[in-house]
């Protein structure tokens, strides 16, 4: 298939393009593809005292608080590496020691343009309180695992359980 056009029909918080594809038969169909940006996370590993560290927040799509690993959106012209140490800084007060990429991925390629670059990072030092950035309306609770709580824990959200079941395979 090969995209035709693009317009964008919704331009809020989020925003939502119409594209035209066209099949290899000639048929048009048209799709919606909504557009949250890019976004990166990291299972973080406090080496000094030897836990897991994640977040918990309120999500609007469980419309619940959740846990998971700390995560937030690239920055336009900001690498993903970049991006994911800010984000570390600001949810969570580390600073990163090692990072070593896990996968880029699509969580939800029949819908979403979002990629999510995800890290497992290495931290030892805390110079900041993290929990968030109040101007995001970020209100964050930082959870510590040891190896073993972490691998109990029922995970919800993807992103997370992926990086769980990396640390299982590697670390």
């Amino acid at each position: 298939m090969e995209i035709t056009q693009r317009r964008r029909v919704f331009d809020g918080h989020f925003k939502v393009i119409e594209l035209t594809a066209t099949t290899p038969q000639g048929e048009q169909l048209t799709r919606e593809r909504f557009e949250p940006g890019h976004a990166v996370a990291a299972l973080v590993f406090d080496t000094s005292k030897q836990q897991y560290i994640v977040t918990k927040q309120f999500r609007i799509g469980p419309e619940g608080d959740l846990l998971e690993i700390a995560a937030g959106m690239i920055d336009q012209d900001e690498s993903p590496e970049t991006a994911v140490r800010r984000e570390l800084h600001e949810e969570l007060g580390y600073e990163v020691d090692a990072l070593t990429e896990i996968v880029k991925m699509w969580p939800s390629p029949g819908t979403s343009g979002e990629t999510i670059v995800v890290y497992y990072a290495e931290v030892s030092r805390q110079t900041g309180q993290g929990g968030g950035l109040a101007d995001e309306h970020e209100h964050l609770e930082i959870v510590s695992f040891s190896r073993e709580e972490l691998i109990a824990e029922p995970w919800q959200d993807a992103k997370t359980l992926l990086a769980v079941q990396w640390v299982q395979l590697h670390k």
